[in-house]
């Protein structure tokens, strides 16, 4: 399934971060159709490029987005593996930081008044929220204990009719990590999803009407 690149309001390719266009564009596209009925919520914002992607259809409907994120990266980011990014480390944290290109990317992209920043654990996050979503984008870490906890905290808040998408998704081990193969396998297992579509790597699920 081919999806149109929507007009973003900046130089996507300007920003950091590993979203391919065709998955963003479905990421827009399927936010496009559920925005209007609440907020929505990704897991996993980095220096915000599928935030802009999902940012600018969550603000054509006049809704929020919320960038759930502790900005200290995954372990792929980290010294001395692959996906290291030596612009995003603070060396007197003595830590990766992504904060800052976030808050650059939001503004460039005129998104401050309509993408809410969450800088926490995904845990601690989910502790006390009662808000029901209309979109929760799963891109947070891709160890098993990771993407199970984001999952199993986020997934019940996505209302009826609403749209869950997790990204890496990579039946063959050979291709990839299996975490986020995993908890979109306990997606469908659990019979409150249904798939709309796979786009490369992303899996677009909904929420099934009860």
């Amino acid at each position: 399934m081919q999806f149109t690149l929507p007009q973003l309001p900046i130089d996507i390719q300007q920003v950091k971060g590993f979203m391919d266009a065709q998955e963003g564009a479905a990421l827009h596209h399927y936010a496009a159709q559920v925005a209007e009925r609440g907020p929505g919520l990704e897991i996993g914002s980095y220096c915000g490029k599928s935030t802009v992607y999902l940012g600018t259809a969550f603000k054509a409907a006049g809704s929020l987005l919320f960038a759930l994120d502790h900005h200290r990266g995954s372990e792929e980011n980290q010294p001395g593996w692959d996906y290291h990014d030596t612009d995003l480390w603070d060396k007197a944290a003595d830590a990766m930081d992504t904060l800052p290109f976030l808050r650059r990317t939001l503004r460039a992209a005129r998104l401050e008044e309509t993408v809410i920043p969450l800088v926490t654990r995904s845990t601690l996050a989910a502790r006390f929220w009662t808000m029901p979503l209309s979109f929760v984008f799963i891109d947070g870490g891709h160890t098993f204990e990771a993407a199970a906890n984001d999952y199993r905290c986020w997934a019940p808040h996505v209302q009826p009719g609403g749209i869950l998408a997790i990204h890496d998704i990579f039946p063959d081990p050979a291709d990839g990590g299996q975490a986020p193969y995993e908890i979109y396998k306990l997606a469908l297992a659990s019979g409150l999803f249904e798939e709309l579509a796979t786009v490369k790597t992303l899996a677009v699920l909904r929420r099934i009407l009860v």
